[in-house]
């Protein structure tokens, strides 16, 4: 079975627009793009321009490997000359990224520091709002389009040159060349005078003014605006500005910078990685959630993209990881491209057995080693079921075999280099994950693509000098029967059992899939974590929990991740009305729900039977049963402890003698400790997370105020009709038609996470001192996600600037923790298992500040936070079993 030992160095999204051919083509050295530099500069400086290209280069090397950033600067760098100077990247900014432009002029001097030349292309609509608004104007917009009259096209006029000047001049207080263009590239018509009037639709883009600062050894900053031509000065949608533009200059990368980093999906509120337009975007078009700004952005990237070279990309990225995007093989944010529409084809006649030939012979490397012969393979697929996963001009090859009733192979996969740079070879391997659950391959020890192996799989073990992979079995017992079956049937060559000696179960199956877990970078220590993993290596030893109150939202989340931890079996599930009846959320083993009473507790405690219980009850019932627990230690007598306990109700979080469990501001190394932790309140967490890094300004004998708003699953649930099989069901207390479309607060006062926040925050204040906060709750017609919104006078005069260097500082290395721009929305927030926290902004007179934070009640509020405390408590990676955040 071949290896896919030659297929290339692939992302998770796909090796991203490089033009390496797979594992043999190499490509001359080529002069730098500074050759565009006029000969004296470069004479005068050559010296220092060399020193600080390497000193950036070297940097470059933290983000990616040595070896991508060199393959990616070769390749931007060889993708200009003189006589097309502007080929290297189109760069759109968002007014909202112009507002840290610092940041933004950082970034773009590393380009220029390596000799690389991008357009840089902004907009500027928050900041034209702000002066629009101060100035007693409305914006109006029409179909997504600001309407502009004179008044406002001369307001627009004007920020735009602040807003371009402000970032010229940030770059050449950096050293970095940059020139200022506001005009002379676009030429327009009027859109539609009567409809929207002074915005033009752009007919014509001269690029000489771009191609001339490039040769002057200037970065190009452009604004949107244009002239018709009759010299009227028109205003051009500034995303539709850089389309144009990227399909004269027909650049090698189009980015697009925004403050979110990336698209996101409306109903998941994921982050969408890759967007492959010929496969994907007429059935996008149809989802309900795509609409307004989204729909309007994917129409006009696929415009974009059908008049561009189909290597052509667009990513949508923040800036900070605009180096990652350039520069390794994962990229950042969201990558849309016009993809390849893949087939499949189930006989030669239907591929084509002369097409199948050529691509085997050009590309096989067992072939071209003369290990194989063209013959051979094709004459493996008379004995065997198979199917052939290809685009249409075969750039992407794929063969699997299946056989009725086994397990798939996956026994050759030959990409060319188109395949590898429009990334149709990931495509190809999705397409198969979609038809098989299950599947083996194999890989050379050696293989310098091991990395693109191993994030595709579950599980993986070595021998003489070859790697098993498999996707879809989580079970020892079945993988060696699996692997017996292949052998004895002749379907994989080389000897690979046993299996258990080479690797203990669990890092056989070591959650390499969608929701791998963080231990396997445990041990790497991040700069300004708080976590102590250089002391010692995460437990990886397997333990059981029980689960009493499973039947509520926080017990059917904290089910669902206990499915997919490495090291934790959930044995038991304790409801009074669900007893007797399957537990359907939870894959690893079957578990029946039962009804655990006081005794039960007392003795399977005394008894050793679990490690550690989660009691998800409500207020006030918890106590009976940790008493149990805590006689049934006693009982143990083994000096321990006894099992560990975390209460997600209120019952112990004002109680002497537990821990309590946010890790974030209170330490790990306390609950690592810890035998009995309750875990705080949905509000009160994002409430202490608000208030913390603030409390060095907080004015004296100040309440911070918090407005929170939650969806509706916080207000708990009642118990539903019956199921046709007979199941209680459970449903939300509070529901959206009660709401009536509307918000409704409650617990006006006197709300008992308003006092849980304020007596744990005291903690963090000087001795004796005290804080109170107040906070007002609000429920809201969606299912989960809590906004909280911060109010908070100052003790002193800061910026919105200083307001969030503050919380950078607190959570540097929190990978919880998401620090944003603009004020997070309700997908950023709802079914992410962090918190995330931005729109900084602080009163005119400098004396308040309001902070937005946000996160999922069921989730970082609840099952995500107590997963956390129950990793810390038993020894594991405090974020084993916690899916990874997107990128």
């Amino acid at each position: 079975m071949h290896a896919l030992s030659r297929v290339p160095k692939l992302s998770p999204r796909a090796l991203r627009s490089s033009s390496l051919a797979p594992g043999r083509l190499t490509l001359s050295p080529t002069p730098s793009h500074s050759s565009l530099v006029p000969v004296r500069a470069l004479t005068s400086n050559a010296s220092t321009a060399q020193t600080d290209r390497d000193t950036i280069t070297r940097l470059l090397y933290s983000i990616g490997t040595k070896r991508e950033v060199e393959r990616y600067l070769r390749i931007f760098s060889s993708s200009s000359d003189a006589s097309h100077p502007a080929k290297f990247a189109v760069i759109k900014v968002g007014g909202a990224v112009l507002d840290n432009v610092e940041e933004l002029a950082i970034n773009l001097s590393f380009l220029y520091r390596v000799g690389l030349y991008p357009v840089v292309l902004h907009g500027a609509g928050p900041q034209l709002n702000t002066i629009i608004e101060s100035a007693g104007l409305i914006p109006d917009y029409i179909d997504g389009i600001r309407v502009t009259d004179a008044k406002t096209l001369q307001i627009a006029r004007r920020v735009f040159l602040d807003e371009n000047l402000k970032l010229v001049a940030a770059l050449e207080k950096l050293g970095t060349r940059a020139r200022p263009i506001n005009s002379g590239v676009f030429t327009a018509d009027y859109l539609d005078k009567a409809k929207y009037g002074l915005v033009g639709k752009i007919t014509k883009v001269d690029k000489r003014p771009i191609e001339a600062a490039i040769r002057a050894g200037a970065l190009p900053i452009l604004t949107s605006l244009a002239e018709s031509d009759a010299g009227q000065i028109l205003n051009v949608n500034a995303d539709i500005a850089a389309g144009e533009l990227a399909k004269e200059l027909e650049p090698l990368k189009i980015v697009f910078l925004n403050d979110k980093g990336g698209m996101f999906h409306g109903v998941t509120g994921e982050k969408l990685d890759l967007i492959n337009l010929d496969e994907e975007y007429d059935d996008l078009m149809k989802q309900t959630w795509v609409k307004y700004g989204t729909k309007l952005k994917l129409r006009e990237f696929k415009e974009l993209l059908d008049h561009l070279p189909r290597s052509s990309s667009v990513a949508v990225i923040s800036v900070d990881s605009l180096q990652r995007e350039l520069f390794t093989d994962d990229g950042a944010g969201t990558l849309i491209r016009r993809g390849y529409k893949l087939l499949r084809h189930n006989s030669l006649d239907s591929i084509g057995a002369d097409r199948l030939r050529q691509v085997i012979n050009d590309r096989d490397p067992d072939v071209l080693s003369g290990e194989e012969s063209v013959t051979g393979v094709l004459n493996s697929l008379k004995d065997t079921p198979y199917t052939i996963y290809g685009d249409e001009p075969l750039d992407a090859v794929a063969i699997v075999s299946h056989p009725d009733g086994e397990v798939p192979i996956l026994t050759k996969l030959l990409a060319s280099r188109a395949g590898v740079m429009n990334g149709i070879v990931d495509n190809v391997f999705n397409a198969i994950k979609k038809d098989h659950r299950k599947l083996f391959w194999t890989a050379r020890a050696d293989d310098e693509n091991r990395t693109w192996h191993f994030e595709r799989a579950d599980g993986s073990f070595t021998r003489a000098g070859k790697s098993l992979f498999w996707y879809g079995i989580h079970d020892v017992q079945e993988i060696e029967k699996a692997v017996k079956d292949f052998e004895s049937k002749g379907r994989i060559p080389r000897t690979y059992l046993p299996v258990g000696p080479s690797a203990p179960p669990h890092r056989l199956v070591s959650g390499l899939g969608a929701t791998r877990s963080y231990s396997t970078v445990a041990r790497r220590r991040i700069p300004g974590t708080t976590r102590g993993y250089a002391t010692a290596a995460p437990s990886t030893e397997e333990k059981r929990v029980a689960l009493i109150g499973a039947r509520g939202f926080t017990g059917q989340a904290l089910t669902s991740l206990l499915s997919s931890h490495p090291y934790l079996n959930l044995t038991h599930v304790s409801s009074r009305l669900l007893a007797g009846y399957s537990l359907t959320n939870y894959t690893k083993s079957p578990v029946t729900y039962s009804d655990l009473s006081v005794q039960d507790v007392e003795r399977m405690e005394k008894d050793g039977e679990v490690d550690a219980w989660v009691m998800a009850l409500p207020n006030g019932v918890c106590k009976p049963f940790v008493d149990a627990v805590d006689r049934g230690a006693a009982e143990r007598g083994d000096g321990k402890g006894g099992s560990v306990v975390v209460d997600l109700s209120a019952d112990y979080r004002f109680e002497d003698g537990w821990t309590y469990g946010l890790p974030e501001l209170y330490g790990r190394s306390v609950i690592r400790a810890s035998k009995r932790i309750s875990n705080p309140g949905c509000y009160a967490t994002s409430t202490q997370l608000l208030v913390a890094p603030l409390l060095k300004f907080l004015k004296p004998d100040a309440w911070p105020t918090i407005f929170g708003v939650s969806g509706y699953s916080g207000a708990g649930t009642i118990t539903g009709p019956a199921d046709p099989d007979g199941r209680p069901t459970t449903v939300a207390k509070v529901t959206p038609e009660s709401l009536h479309g509307g918000l409704r607060p409650y617990a006006l006062t006197d709300h008992i996470h308003e006092r849980e926040a304020g007596r744990h925050l005291s903690v963090l204040l000087p001795s004796g001192k005290q804080i109170k906060v107040a906070f007002v709750p609000t429920v809201a017609p969606w299912f989960s996600g809590i906004t909280s919104v911060l109010s908070m006078p100052l003790s002193a005069r800061v910026t919105a600037r200083d307001v969030r260097a503050l919380y950078e500082e607190r959570y540097a290395g929190e990978r919880l923790v998401t620090i944003r721009a603009d004020a997070p929305t309700l997908p950023e927030i709802a079914n992410q298992h962090g918190w995330t926290v931005g729109g900084f902004q602080v009163h005119s007179e400098g004396d308040r500040a309001v902070v937005v934070g946000g996160l999922d009640n069921l989730l970082k509020g609840a099952a995500t936070q107590c997963l956390q405390n129950l990793n810390l408590a038993l020894g594991y990676d405090e974020l084993a079993g916690i899916p990874a955040p997107k990128a």
